[in-house]
């Protein structure tokens, strides 16, 4: 079984969307559940976590019910305003819905690198560490630092790290990201999206062999128990096809032992998550 930890849907709009730029103009479309269900049928993919792509609460709502009338997607991972003083209300509200699994703030595109150590921020995490959830971390490399004080402050709380921290791969930068990323690591809170790594590579110009030192390093520090797959499609496309990287992530771990190799296609999803890859879910 593989599970796709990490994707995104939209419907374009050109404001809403503007972060897209000219060189992944092929973007500026729509991205439906009926477009990924034929991609992860011709890779094998058995299920889906759903990724929070805009800042508002219709989108968090829109991602739930697609969750509830495809059987594919295992989970959401949501937004809501944590900044919000009544950041834990709107949780409640959400309470019945479970298909919300987590949320994620675009902490990378915040103009203050210390965002996430805000006050009003950190209160936000202790509501969703109250309501159970899960919280998705999306950084750059350069985040590293300010994250592992980040997670220091929350120690009960369950984090996922998206595409690994994004290093500057395109650039060659290796070393300060290996450093900081084993750092992180020692918090065992703390999980890991193998994702995103033909994005911040050269587009159309990557190896695999090129992928390996940061593949082995988040292997080497985080284990298979923490280490999960994703996609990162369609924002990956630009870079790489749905099937070619989920074949680069299989080709990698094809040399571990079968249950390492599970943790990583889905098990750690479905654990981290809490999803069921079998149960059906009702809605419209």
């Amino acid at each position: 079984m593989t599970i796709d930890a990490h994707h995104h849907f939209w419907r374009y709009d050109p404001v809403e969307y503007g972060w897209i730029p000219d060189e992944a103009s092929m973007l500026r479309r729509d991205f439906l559940p009926r477009h990924l269900e034929r991609e992860i049928e011709a890779a094998g993919v058995s299920g889906v976590v759903s990724v929070q792509a805009r800042q508002t609460l219709g989108e968090t709502r829109a991602l739930l019910a697609m969750a509830r009338r495809h059987d594919f997607i295992l989970g959401v991972v949501g937004w809501v305003p944590l900044v919000d003083p009544g950041v834990a209300g709107i949780l409640e509200r959400f309470a019945e819905e479970p298909g919300l699994k987590a949320c994620r703030h675009v902490l990378q595109e915040e103009p203050d690198d210390d965002y996430m150590l805000g006050t009003a921020f950190n209160r936000g995490i202790r509501a969703v560490t109250a309501a159970g959830l899960v919280y998705d971390i999306l950084i750059f490399e350069r985040h590293l630092p300010q994250t592992i004080r980040f997670v220091d402050r929350h120690p009960e709380q369950d984090f996922v790290l998206d595409h690994i921290g994004k290093p500057r791969i395109r650039d060659g930068s290796f070393s300060d990201w290996n450093r900081r990323i084993r750092d992180l690591a020692r918090r065992p809170r703390i999980r890991c999206k193998m994702s995103g790594l033909a994005t911040e590579a050269a587009w159309g110009g990557w190896t695999e062999e090129q992928f390996l030192p940061y593949l082995d390093t988040v292997l080497e520090a985080f284990g298979p128990d923490r280490l999960m797959f994703g996609s990162d499609w369609p924002v990956s496309l630009p870079a790489v096809g749905y099937g070619r990287w989920v074949e680069v992530v299989r080709r990698y771990v094809s040399t571990l032992a079968p249950g390492e190799r599970r943790r990583i296609l889905s098990g750690t999803a479905i654990e981290t998550y809490g999803l069921d890859p079998a149960g059906p879910r009702t809605g419209a």
